[in-house]
């Protein structure tokens, strides 16, 4: 698995972007990916030193269509804290 598989893609909601200024980014990734993968893949990606990374499972919820019902699927999300000597991610910049 190569570091595009591990980090899906970016969390943008209003609480994510509130820690930014802390250096805490947060990103969807890969089921299977453990936490010192998740730091290689965003080191390796971003160019950054990464301090900690948190994970948390989250449950995908139950959706009615009519009389069907089905779930959407889990999925994984990272709370990524860069070093305090660390550069910024720049895809964040301006978004804040």
């Amino acid at each position: 698995m190569n570091s595009y598989d591990i980090i899906r893609k970016p969390i943008i909601t209003e609480k994510s972007m509130s820690g930014i200024a802390e250096k805490k980014y947060t990103f969807e990734v890969a089921t299977s990916a453990g936490k010192v993968q998740i730091k290689q893949a965003i080191e390796e990606i971003f160019g950054v030193k990464v301090d900690k990374v948190n994970t948390q499972r989250i449950d995908g919820k139950k959706k009615r269509m009519g009389a069907n019902e089905g779930k959407r699927a889990d999925w994984k999300k990272a709370i990524v804290t860069l070093k305090a000597d660390s550069k910024t991610i720049e895809f964040f910049e301006g978004m804040a």
